[in-house]
This record gives structure tokens, sequence and C-alpha cells, in this order.
């Protein structure tokens, strides 16, 4: 399963969300979407999720902290316990034995990113 990992500010929009999502899934068929669970019910997320029609998983806080990633942002550090919460939610939800097929990248507004990870075994 190809997982893409969502992070975003409350101030993302649905443009934000789309652009970094195609940036970071650019030559891959992705088969949802992860991201924090304090993220559900963000209306652009919401937004974005309808127009992709992709299945949407909302991760734990607590299973972002233990997911070793390539990137640090020192806000996802402090807040969260990972360098990176688009990279952790594609990780924790791609499964055990998940790698990162794209690190985080960032929307041009710096309001969202996402990274693009396959799962070993569920």
């Amino acid at each position: 399963m190809i997982i893409a990992g969502l992070g975003f500010s409350s101030t993302a929009t649905v443009d934000s969300l789309r652009a970094v999502f195609e940036r970071a899934s650019v030559g891959q068929n992705v088969d949802a979407l992860a991201t924090v669970a304090d993220k559900e019910g963000h209306a652009a997320l919401s937004e974005f999720a309808a127009e992709t029609a992709l299945p949407l998983h909302f991760i734990a806080a607590a299973d972002l902290a233990g997911q070793r990633t390539l990137t640090c942002s020192n806000r996802s550090r402090a807040i969260y316990g990972t360098g990176s919460v688009a990279e952790a939610s594609a990780l924790a939800a791609a499964g055990t034995g998940a790698r990162l097929t794209s690190p985080r990248q960032i929307s041009d507004d710096r309001l969202a990113t996402c990274a693009v990870a396959i799962g070993g075994q569920t």
C-alpha cells in the first residue's frame, strides 16, 4: 500500500494540500492519505480527501513519536515528538517495514507538507 502523509498548518488551504500532494506523489499510485488525528475535521483536509476520493487515516499523536524520519521540523519535533508529521504519518499508516519513497515536500506557501511511504506488512 502506498500512503501519502500530510502535515499542515491550521491556515492551510485545499490548494496548499493539492499542490504539495502532487509534488510528493509524482509517478506514484497513492492508495490512501494519512495525518495526525488532531487534524480531523479541518475543512481543507476534508475537501482535499473528498476531491481525491482516497481513504483518510488518522494517526494518534503518540504513534508519530516513534517514527524515524528523514527530515526534521523543529515545530513537529516540539509538538509531536517527530521530525515530520507528513513522513511519520505516511510510515505509520503504511505499516511495519514501511519505507519512504518521497521524503517531506513543502508547499510553496509553506502551509503544508507531504511525504509518501510504501508499506511492508500491515
